[in-house]
């Protein structure tokens, strides 16, 4: 039976282990940390649970497609639902706006809070939904790097279509062009975040994401985002892999150009292949040590990173749903901050996350477990202690302005993330969230391919990988690598 090794159990590392398993390989994973899932994992603080990073779940189908690969049935495993409503947005006017997920429904309330018409809205939607036909099974789905991949049919009719996915302005260009009202094109420039990049420099094309989130939908998997680690996991060690925690890669071994194994607590271990799902840049400089290695790729610009807050509140809010946003009253000046002067803007666009809205014990009786995130610039080497500071009493304030409470007064604990925490938990260069930034529109492109070119049996898969960073993705980069075995 041959032998496969996956460096890290974050969910491509997990999905890679399924994969492989399925296809007849000896499968063992190791892990630095104690507990698998990467960034997908969770903290418990004095009674409140929250789930530590990814708080969006999208394209189901992907997460499903691993326990029906390994024949079984998804729902014996894994269980979610559906939301009818996505978020729910504020404004520093006053306006509230709620994302509904029937897309008529959000027609006719933007339409009702906004300058802009409900057609104006369906026909950005059908723009998105466009997008996402013409590239999907090409961009997503497929090595960008394998001559095979552009001698297909598919292709072909995509690169037909190249001109139509909007690649040639920013996505903050393109949505003026759609819509009147600031606060619906501040609505839509917030999709540049789901990938960590900057809406006045990533090309339009990133407006393929609303239509993953309006005509997919979001949803809730019940427990929490962590059960999708938790069942995945389960799933792969009933399939025979091994997950080896607290076992920190040293370096993998090499002879010739050629993956010989792994070296972990100074014991080296053989294998036929083996797959880092470490971020590409930590891979090369620190596990293959003496290998050259593509400095353009190395130097790319990174995506944004984050902040967050976990908070236990001791108070329930009606007008808070799972999702909420708070808007920053000055959009392009934010993302300035982040991406040009590398700090954080003094009026952040704040994220909250609720999950005991769904998951009443993720908190105690009437009180929430907050999630607290707002965009900040990859580590490089900012005093984040005085950033943090200040972020926090901003947040506060805001947040506080807005509900017309003092928000002082109902934190009972707290935990904190910052750009260094998540670089060291999770080896994400510079505490990244998506590996590379997507403000180019070559990004597609110059994203680090799922295989090396230079060492037989060495792949990559995770976010700093094709197709990139999310849940989604990170599942199609397992996809792609395991058919390139």
């Amino acid at each position: 039976m041959p032998k496969a090794i996956i460096i890290g159990a974050g969910i491509a590392g997990i999905a890679s282990a399924i994969r492989l398993a399925v296809k007849g390989f000896e499968v063992e994973v190791f892990e630095s940390n104690a507990y698998p899932g990467g960034k997908l994992s969770e903290l418990n603080v004095d009674g409140f649970r929250f789930d530590a990073g990814p708080s969006l779940f999208t394209m189901p189908q992907y997460v499903d497609e691993l326990f029906i690969l390994a024949g079984k049935n998804p729902s014996d495993y894994f269980s979610y639902q559906k939301l009818s409503s996505i978020c729910n947005y504020f404004y520093e006017d006053g306006t509230r706006l709620t994302a509904w997920a029937d897309k008529d429904k959000l027609a006719k309330e933007i339409a009702e809070k906004t300058a802009d018409s409900r057609q104006s809205v369906l026909e950005f939607l059908k723009k998105s939904e466009e997008i996402y036909e013409i590239t999907h099974h090409v961009f997503l789905e497929k090595s960008l790097h394998k001559v095979r991949t552009y001698l297909s049919t598919a292709t072909l009719n995509s690169l037909l279509k190249i001109g139509k996915i909007d690649s040639m302005r920013s996505m903050n260009e393109a949505n003026e062009s759609y819509f009147i009202d600031p606060r619906t094109t501040q609505l839509f420039n917030r999709y540049a975040t789901y990938n960590g990049s900057d809406p006045y420099r990533a090309p339009a094309t990133l407006n393929v994401i609303p239509h993953l989130e309006q005509h997919f939908g979001a949803y809730f998997p019940k427990g929490g985002m962590n059960m999708i680690t938790a069942s995945l996991v389960k799933l792969a060690e009933e399939l025979g892999v091994r997950f080896c925690y607290n076992s920190k890669v040293e370096e993998i071994v090499l002879d010739a150009k050629e993956v010989r194994g792994i070296r972990v607590q100074g014991q080296f271990l053989e294998a036929n292949l083996v797959i880092s799902n470490m971020d590409v840049w930590h891979t090369y400089r620190n596990l293959l040590k003496n290998e050259p290695f593509s400095s353009r790729i190395m130097n790319q610009e990174r995506s944004s990173s984050a902040l967050i807050f976990y908070w236990g509140i001791n108070k329930a809010f009606t007008e808070l749903d799972l999702h909420n946003i708070f808007f920053s009253e000055h959009y392009e000046a934010e993302f300035k901050a982040i991406w040009k002067e590398k700090k954080i803007f003094n009026d952040p666009t704040v994220y909250i996350n609720i999950s005991s809205k769904y998951n009443a014990s993720d908190a105690p009786a009437g009180c929430e477990n907050w999630f607290v995130m707002i965009n900040v610039p990859a580590n490089a080497g900012q005093d984040w202690d005085k950033l943090i500071s200040e972020a926090r009493e901003n947040i506060i304030n805001k947040i506080s302005r807005n509900l017309n409470v003092n928000l002082r007064d109902h934190i009972i604990c707290e935990d904190i993330l910052d750009p260094r925490s998540i670089e060291s938990r999770t080896s994400s260069y510079q505490g990244s969230l998506y590996g590379t930034s997507s403000n180019s529109r070559f990004a597609a492109f110059l994203r680090h391919p799922n295989f090396s070119s230079s060492i037989k049996d060495l792949y990559f898969v995770g976010g700093s990988v094709h197709p990139g960073g999310g849940i989604p993705l990170a599942l199609l980069s397992a996809k792609i690598t395991s058919e390139l075995i």
